[in-house]
């Protein structure tokens, strides 16, 4: 049961940082989440949107901080 504990106090930290950066980004002129390449549509009464591009550039970044840890680790 205390495995279970530090898991969940683990993805809590993490949680926390994540929301941090991104209040933290939000705050910046960072033009995430407004790339080129996300798509937007505003139709009459609904809008639709669709991050590509920072999704595409979140994966990239994410891949390669994994890759990073990978190598450091073995």
């Amino acid at each position: 049961m205390a495995d279970l504990g530090k898991t969940l106090l683990f993805f809590g930290l993490v949680l926390a940082a994540l929301g941090l950066v991104l209040v933290l980004a939000g705050r910046t002129n960072l033009p995430i989440g407004r790339l080129p390449g996300d798509l937007v549509y505003r139709g009459k009464h609904a809008v639709f949107y669709f991050p590509l591009a920072t999704s595409i550039l979140l994966s990239v970044v994410l891949s390669l901080i994994f890759y990073v840890i990978a190598k450091i680790r073995h």
